[in-house]
């Protein structure tokens, strides 16, 4: 039996961003190991697309009209992700990471929580997000929650779309 750690999870406006908020090791790890899956490896953050490498480095700017989440346990930052602000009444949940040694603790389950009860709280509907296909404890997750697949809204091939009311 795993001990569940104590997880605290804190909801930052993206332009409250700080270092000290842990998002940019956070952030770091998300994408090299998406680009790793992808078949893209790089082996440091400078070699990332411009578009990650600018999350990466001023998260604050990046995501200054959005919602973060980060969970913390035991002082250090062990997962996040980001909640958008409403396009047409529609927010999206994006970057959902959790550090691989937290993972199976309930940390993704309480990240997604809190962005759905941010989402009800600004009254958006529907919650969108886009998963990699072959992330597939991901996508059950996801389906666990309430978010059932629809037609896609990103051409990229290997992108699934799923939506929850």
């Amino acid at each position: 039996m795993i001990d569940r750690p104590t997880v605290l999870i804190h909801r930052l406006p993206g332009r409250d961003l700080s270092p000290a908020d842990g998002l940019t090791a956070l952030l770091t790890a998300y994408h090299l190991c998406t680009e790793a899956e992808k078949g893209r490896a790089v082996e440091r953050a400078e070699a990332l697309p411009t578009r990650y490498r600018t999350e990466i480095l001023s998260p604050h700017h990046a995501f200054a009209d959005d919602v973060v989440v980060v969970a913390r346990s035991e002082g250090a930052s062990v997962g996040c992700l980001v909640v958008t602000a409403p396009v047409g009444g529609r927010s999206e949940i994006k970057r959902l990471w959790v550090d691989p040694a937290m993972r199976g603790a309930g940390v993704a389950s309480a990240l997604v929580g809190c962005a759905l009860d941010h989402a009800a709280e600004i009254g958006a509907s529907p919650v969108a997000l886009s998963v990699w296909s072959w992330r597939t404890g991901a996508i059950a997750l996801y389906e666990r929650l309430g978010f059932t697949v629809v037609d896609s809204w990103d051409a990229r091939e290997g992108l699934v779309c799923m939506e929850r009311a």
